[in-house]
C-alpha cells in the first residue's frame, strides 16, 4: 500500500477546511483505485462555487460505504494525506509549502510536531511594553519636540551658546526646558517599567506539557508560558489561565465537557460550556494521546471570537478483512468549531483538561483583539501648541519690525535674532510647568474627593478632557449593569405572582407535591384532563418546566456548596428562583437531571433532546422524559415575538410582555407539549434523517422540529427577569444627556438583552422609537436603512455586530455621520475591536472628544482608543481599569468626574494658559517700546535676577492659584449640567479670547513703558525701578480681577509676593536705587502709571457683567 501516489493538498479551491471529498466511487471493492482517482484530480481540481460542491453529493443512498468510511455522522469531509509517520518525514517540504505561505496562515499540525514546523509559528509571549533600551530615547526626546513650544526653546537655549547671540543667564534658559524634560522622561520610565514587570510576571506563569516518556504514566513537564509552542499538549488545572489558543482534547469531567471563564475576552461573566473532541475523550487516559497518529487542521487566525473552522483528522490502524485482502486506511475526520476551542486569556473555571495548541502569540484571538496604546494628548494642549506658533509669528514679526524701522543696518541678521532671544519670554516656557504643575493639582483634587472614593487618575495629562466630552460610549454588562440576574414576575395568565408574593409560590407548590404524592393514582396526564385545574397544580407546571427547561448545570464546590453555571445569566436567575420556591436542581449531565421537590423527593428526568438558544431562532427547547411515568414532554422558553405564534391562541400573552417590558424586565415565554411515545418515534426518526443530510442540514433540522413539536405548545406563563442595574444609573445617565453628551451603548451580549437595559437605564426614552437594525447582507439593505434613519434622527437605533461591520464597510461615512445624529444607539454583538473602531471613528468623523467607559478586558482597545478612557473596577478584574486614563468604582462617579472636575480642570487651566502668555507678552511688549525708542538696540530692558524673578517668585505664586478658582459651587454644577455644555464649545479657550488678551498685553505693555519713559524719568535705573514695579503690582492686580471665587491660598499668595518683592529690592542694588526707591516720588509715579494700565480694565469688565453676564453669574 505504500506505493500509492498521495499528493499534500493546499487550501485553494479546496472545501472550507481543505479537504478534497472523496469522488463518486461505483465499485467499492476498489479503494486502491478510489484513493488513486481522488489522489490524481487533487493535482487540479478547482471546485468552483456552491453549486459544484452540491454536485459531488447527489443522493445520500448511493454513498452508505462513504457512511461507514466517515468515522461518525457528522464527518462531511475527508482528508486524503499521508498515511504514517514515515511518510510524513519523507515530504516535509510538500506540506509546510502549501500551508505556510505568507498569505495564507492555514496550518495542518500533526501531533508531536518537529521542531522545524513549530519554529514558523510567533512566539507565546506576552508584550504591552512601549519602549526598549534602544527606542526610549529617541522615541521620548521625538515625542517631545514634535511639539513646536519645546522644539522653539530647545532653539532658544541653543542660542546662547553662540557668543554674539548670548543675552542674561544661560541658565534661565536651559534650565525650565531640562526640567520638564526630565520630569516627562521618568515618568515614561517608571510606567514602561510597570509594563514590563507584568510582561514579565505574564510570561513566566509555569505550565504543564505532556512529552513522551519510557516509564508509565504521562510525563509532564514545567515549561514558562513563553516557551509554549504550536502542537504542545498542555495540561490545564481548575482557575488556570489558557495560555494560548488550543483545541480541547480532554477534560476530567466524563461528558467531555468543561466551563471557562471569558470576561477578559468578551465581558461577560457568565461561564461557558466547551466540549472536548469526542475522538480523543475516549481515550482510556491523557498518555495514549502521545502515541495517537493524528493531526488538527486550524483555519488562518482571525480576530472574530466566535468563528473557528478546523478538523481533527486520526489515521487509523491498518485493518484486515476475514480474507486477509489489506482493506485501505481512511481517516477519521471530526469537524471542530468554536466551541471545541479554548481561547488565550480565559480561564478554566472547574476540572482539569488537555489542549493542543493552534495559535500562540501574535496570532492568538486574545492579542488580535487588543490595540497598542497610544500616546495621549489633551486638545487644550494641541490649543496651546497653536497659539505657540501665533506666538512665534508675532516674536518674528516684531523682531523683523524693529530692525527694520532702524534701516537693516550692520549685522541686521544678529540683531534680528538677539530680538527674537529678547522677546523669547513671550512663548514662555513656565507655560508648560504651570499648566503641568496645574494638571497635577486637578489629579490630587479627583483622587482626595471623598464622594467617588477610589478613583484614580493613570494619565494625569488629560484632567481637561473631562471637561469637553460630547460623546460617551459605555459597555453594558458590569458597567450599566451589575451582571446580577434576579426573577421579580411569574405571570401566568389569571394570576401574576411578584418579587413580595413568591412566599405564596412556594407555599402553592409544597401543597401541589404533597397532593400528587397522597394522590399518587392521579398521574400528571389525569390532572390536566380535569375540565378546570386548580391553580396549584398550574404553577407546579410553570415551574417544573421552568427547573427542566435549560442549559443549567449544577457544580459542587470545594467547601460543599452547590453553585449553578450555564451560558446565560437568565438561566441561573430562573434555576436560582426554583430553587428558592422549592423544586432543586441537584444533578445535571447530558442525558439525565434530578430534582428535589418541597417534600424532599427526587425526580429523575432523561434529556432526550436539546435546542439551544441561538440569536436567530430566540428560544430554547428540550424533550425530556419522566423517568418514573415515562410521559415524554416537549418543554420550551424563548422571546414572546417568536413564541407568540408556537403557543395556542390567548389573549393576554402580548399586553403582558409589553408591560413587563416597560418595566425593564427581561421576557420569556414558557410552554410545553406532551408527546406520545409514537409522535416522539416519528419525530426522531425525521429528524435524523436531517441530521445526516449533506446539504441544508441546519435548515432541514430546523423545519423538522418545526413540524412535530412547534405548534399548539400549551401556554404556561411569562418571566420577567431584572438585570440589577449599577447604583443610580438612571439619574447619571439624565445628567449627562442635558449636559450635551451623546450616550452610545456598545455591548458583546444579544440584542433583546440589549434592547432591555437600554428601555431600563432610561438610555431610550419614555414611548421613544426604537430602530432595530439586524442581519444585513446586502448593500441595498444598508443604504434602505440609512436612508430611514436619516428621515427619523429622533429615534434610537440598535444594531447588530454584523450589520455594523456591513455599514463601517459600505458606507462608513454615511452611517457615522447619521448615527452621530441620534439620541442614542446601542450596539450589540460587538468584537473588541468593533468597539474601539467605533470610537475611533466617532472621533475622526466629528472632531469631538470621546469617552469611553468599561470594566472587561474586552473594553482595553476601546478605552485606549477614546480621548479619554475610564476604567470600572469591577467583577471582569482589573484589566480595564489598569489601561485606563482613569480609573473609578462606579459608573455613577462619571457625573461628578465630568461635570464638576472636569469642567473646573479645564476652565483653570485655560484661564491659566491664557494669564501665563499675557505675562509674557506684557514684558515683551515693553522690551520693544523700550528698543524702539532707544535708537533700536537689541539691548534688554530686564536683566539677570528681575527675569528670572518676573517668571517665579514676583509672579508664579498667584498665578498659579488660579488653579484653585470656580465660578460656581459644587451642587449647582450638578444641578445645573447645562452649564457643562457651554463647555464643550471651546470658548474658554479660542482664537477670541486669545486676541482679547493680545489687545490687552499691547495695551498694558505700551501704557507702563511710555509712561514711565516720557511722562517720569530721564535716568535709566529709576525708568527700569518704577516700569518694573509697576508691572509687578499690575500683575497682581489683573490676578485679582480674574478670580471669581476668591480662596485663602489666593489672598495668601498674593500679600507674600508683594512683601517678597518689596523686601528683594534691597537686596538688588544694581537694579533699584534705593534712596528713590523709598521716595514719595516713586510711590505715586508707580500709583498712576498701575492706575492708568490697569483701571480701565476694571471698568471693562464691571460693564460686561452688567451687559452680558455668564451663563454661571445668572445662578449666583
Amino acid at each position: 500500500m505504500s506505493d500509492i501516489p498521495l499528493h499534500s493538498l493546499g487550501r485553494k479551491g479546496k472545501t472550507r477546511a481543505g479537504y478534497v471529498p472523496l469522488n463518486d466511487a461505483q465499485d467499492t471493492d476498489m479503494p486502491t483505485g478510489v484513493l488513486r482517482a481522488a489522489a490524481a484530480r487533487s493535482v487540479n481540481l478547482t471546485v468552483k462555487g456552491k453549486g459544484k460542491q452540491r454536485e459531488r453529493y447527489t443522493d445520500a443512498d448511493e454513498f452508505d460505504e462513504e457512511a461507514t468510511l466517515l468515522g461518525n455522522r457528522d464527518s462531511t469531509l475527508e482528508e486524503v494525506e499521508e498515511g504514517n509517520a514515515g511518510e510524513q518525514s519523507k515530504r516535509p517540504h510538500r506540506r509546510s509549502s502549501s500551508i505556510h505561505k505568507t498569505q495564507d496562515k492555514s496550518r495542518t499540525i500533526p501531533f508531536r510536531p518537529a521542531e522545524k514546523i513549530q519554529s514558523k509559528f510567533p512566539p507565546n509571549l506576552v508584550r504591552n511594553q512601549k519602549y526598549n533600551i534602544f527606542t526610549f530615547f529617541p522615541i521620548v526626546i521625538y515625542e517631545q519636540f514634535k511639539y513646536f513650544f519645546n522644539l522653539y526653546f530647545l532653539l532658544v537655549a541653543l542660542s546662547q551658546f553662540v557668543p554674539a547671540l548670548k543675552i542674561g543667564f544661560i541658565v534661565t534658559y536651559v534650565a525650565p526646558l531640562a526640567f520638564v524634560l526630565c520630569v516627562t522622561m521618568g515618568k515614561e520610565a517608571y510606567d514602561d517599567y510597570k509594563r514590563n514587570l507584568r510582561d514579565r510576571e505574564a510570561n513566566s506563569q509555569k505550565y504543564l506539557i505532556l512529552v513522551p516518556s519510557s516509564d508509565s504514566g504521562p510525563h509532564t513537564r514545567s515549561v514558562p508560558s513563553s516557551s509554549l509552542k504550536v502542537g504542545d499538549l498542555v495540561v490545564l488545572e481548575k482557575n488556570q489561565r489558557v495560555p494560548a489558543d488550543m483545541v480541547l482534547l480532554r477534560t476530567s469531567d466524563a461528558s467531555g465537557t468543561c466551563f471557562i471563564r471569558t470576561d477578559q475576552l468578551d465581558g461577560e461573566t457568565d461561564w461557558k460550556l466547551r466540549v472536548a473532541v469526542p475522538a480523543t475523550q475516549k481515550l482510556a487516559d491523557d498518555r495514549e494521546l502521545l502515541d495517537l497518529d493524528a493531526e488538527v487542521y486550524a483555519d488562518a487566525p482571525i480576530k472574530d471570537i466566535h468563528t473557528f473552522i478546523g478538523t481533527f483528522t486520526i489515521h487509523m490502524p491498518r485493518a484486515h478483512s476475514v480474507d486477509d485482502v489489506p482493506m485501505v486506511q481512511v481517516p477519521t475526520v471530526e469537524p471542530l468549531s468554536a466551541e471545541n476551542v479554548l481561547w488565550s486569556n480565559t480561564v478554566l473555571a472547574a476540572g482539569s483538561a488537555v489542549g493542543f495548541i493552534v495559535y500562540t502569540g501574535s496570532e492568538t484571538r486574545a492579542v488580535m483583539n487588543t490595540s497598542h496604546p497610544e500616546t495621549k494628548v489633551g486638545l487644550l494642549d494641541l490649543e496651546i501648541n497653536r497659539l505657540a506658533k501665533i506666538l512665534c509669528a508675532v516674536t518674528f514679526a516684531l523682531s523683523l519690525g524693529l530692525v527694520a524701522l532702524n534701516g537693516f543696518r550692520g549685522q541686521w541678521y544678529i540683531y534680528v535674532f538677539r530680538f527674537l532671544i529678547l522677546f523669547s519670554s513671550i512663548i514662555p516656557i513656565s507655560l508648560r510647568v504651570n499648566l503641568d504643575m496645574g494638571k497635577t493639582v486637578y489629579a490630587q483634587q479627583i483622587m482626595n474627593d471623598s464622594e467617588i472614593p477610589g478613583t484614580i487618575v493613570r494619565t494625569s495629562t488629560l484632567p481637561e478632557e473631562l471637561g469637553r466630552i460630547e460623546y460617551l460610549l459605555s459597555d453594558k454588562t458590569g458597567t450599566l449593569t451589575q451582571n446580577e440576574m434576579e426573577m421579580k414576575k411569574l405571570h401566568m395568565g389569571t394570576m401574576s405572582y411578584g418579587f413580595d408574593s413568591m412566599d405564596e409560590v412556594a407555599h402553592q407548590l409544597a401543597s401541589a407535591f404533597a397532593h400528587a404524592r397522597s394522590n399518587s393514582i392521579a398521574t400528571g396526564a389525569q390532572l390536566a384532563m380535569r375540565g378546570r385545574r386548580d391553580m396549584s397544580s398550574r404553577l407546579r407546571d410553570v415551574v417544573l418546566s421552568l427547573a427542566l427547561c435549560h442549559n443549567v448545570t449544577p457544580v459542587t464546590n470545594d467547601d460543599g456548596t452547590l453553585t449553578y453555571q450555564a451560558s446565560s445569566p437568565d438561566e441561573v436567575a430562573i434555576v436560582k428562583w426554583t430553587e428558592s420556591v422549592g423544586l432543586t436542581l441537584v444533578f445535571r449531565d447530558r442525558t439525565r437531571m434530578e430534582l428535589q421537590t418541597p417534600i424532599g423527593a427526587r425526580l429523575t428526568y432523561d434529556v432526550l433532546d436539546i435546542f439551544p438558544f441561538t440569536s436567530e431562532s430566540k428560544r430554547m427547547g428540550i424533550v425530556v422524559r419522566d423517568a418514573h411515568s415515562g410521559e415524554v414532554l416537549f418543554l420550551q422558553k424563548g422571546a414572546d415575538v417568536v413564541m407568540a405564534r408556537i403557543v395556542q391562541r390567548n389573549d393576554w400573552l402580548e399586553e403582558e410582555t409589553g408591560n413587563m417590558a416597560r418595566e425593564g424586565l427581561r421576557t420569556l415565554v414558557v410552554a410545553r407539549k406532551r408527546l406520545t411515545s409514537q409522535q416522539y418515534a416519528a419525530f426522531k426518526t425525521a429528524h435524523h434523517a436531517a441530521s445526516i443530510r449533506l446539504d441544508g442540514r441546519g435548515e432541514a433540522m430546523i423545519s423538522v422540529v418545526a413540524e412535530h413539536l412547534e405548534h399548539d405548545l400549551e401556554l404556561l406563563g411569562l418571566t420577567g427577569v431584572e438585570d440589577k442595574l449599577q447604583d443610580e444609573v438612571k439619574g447619571t445617565l439624565e445628567l449627562l444627556r442635558n449636559g450635551g453628551i451623546k450616550i452610545w451603548m456598545l455591548t458583546g451580549d444579544k440584542i433583546e438583552t440589549a434592547r432591555c437595559i437600554a428601555i431600563s437605564t432610561k438610555l431610550v426614552a419614555r414611548n421613544q422609537y426604537i430602530h432595530e437594525v439586524a442581519k444585513l447582507k446586502t448593500s441595498d439593505q444598508v443604504r434602505d436603512e440609512l436612508e430611514f434613519l436619516q428621515s427619523k434622527l429622533d429615534c434610537c437605533l440598535v444594531i447588530d455586530g454584523e450589520s455594523l461591520q456591513l455599514c463601517l464597510n459600505l458606507y462608513k461615512n454615511e452611517f457615522i455621520e447619521i448615527t452621530t445624529k441620534l439620541s442614542a444607539v446601542v450596539a450589540c454583538r460587538c468584537s473588541p475591536t468593533q468597539k474601539a473602531d467605533v470610537a475611533r471613528l466617532i472621533r475622526y468623523h466629528t472632531k469631538k472628544r470621546v469617552c469611553c467607559i468599561g470594566d472587561g478586558g474586552n473594553d482595553v482597545s476601546m478605552i485606549q482608543a477614546a480621548d479619554v478612557g475610564v476604567g470600572i473596577v469591577g467583577k471582569e478584574g482589573k484589566q480595564a481599569s489598569l489601561a485606563a486614563d482613569f480609573s473609578v468604582t462606579q459608573f455613577s462617579y462619571l457625573t461628578k468626574l465630568l461635570m464638576w472636575h472636569g469642567r473646573n480642570s479645564y476652565r483653570r487651566s485655560a484661564k491659566l494658559a491664557q494669564f501665563v502668555i499675557h505675562r509674557g507678552l506684557i514684558i515683551s511688549i515693553m522690551q520693544a517700546v523700550f528698543s524702539a525708542i532707544f535708537y533700536f538696540a537689541p539691548i534688554a530692558l530686564y536683566q539677570g535676577w528681575l527675569m528670572v524673578g518676573y517668571a517665579t517668585i514676583y509672579t508664579m505664586a498667584p498665578v498659579f492659584s488660579l488653579v484653585l478658582d470656580r465660578d460656581v459651587n459644587e451642587d449647582l454644577a450638578l444641578i445645573y449640567p447645562e452649564l457643562y455644555k457651554e463647555l464643550t464649545k471651546g470658548r474658554a479657550l479660542s482664537f477670541k479670547t486669545f486676541f482679547q488678551w493680545l489687545m490687552i498685553s499691547v495695551y498694558q505693555g505700551a501704557a507702563i513703558m511710555i509712561m514711565s519713559l516720557v511722562l517720569f524719568e530721564t535716568e535709566f535705573l529709576n525708568i527700569v525701578s518704577i516700569s518694573f514695579t509697576a508691572l509687578v503690582i499690575n500683575e497682581l492686580i489683573m490676578v485679582a480681577l480674574e478670580i471669581t471665587t476668591w480662596h485663602i491660598y489666593m489672598v495668601i499668595s498674593e500679600v507674600v509676593t508683594l512683601f517678597f518683592y518689596v523686601i528683594s529690592i534691597a537686596f538688588l542694588p544694581e537694579y533699584f536705587d534705593l534712596d528713590f526707591v523709598v521716595s514719595t516720588r516713586f510711590a505715586w509715579k508707580v500709583a498712576v502709571i498701575v492706575a492708568v494700565s490697569a483701571l480701565p480694565l476694571y471698568f471693562i469688565k464691571l460693564i460686561r457683567s452688567r451687559v452680558a453676564p455668564a451663563a454661571s453669574s445668572k445662578l449666583l
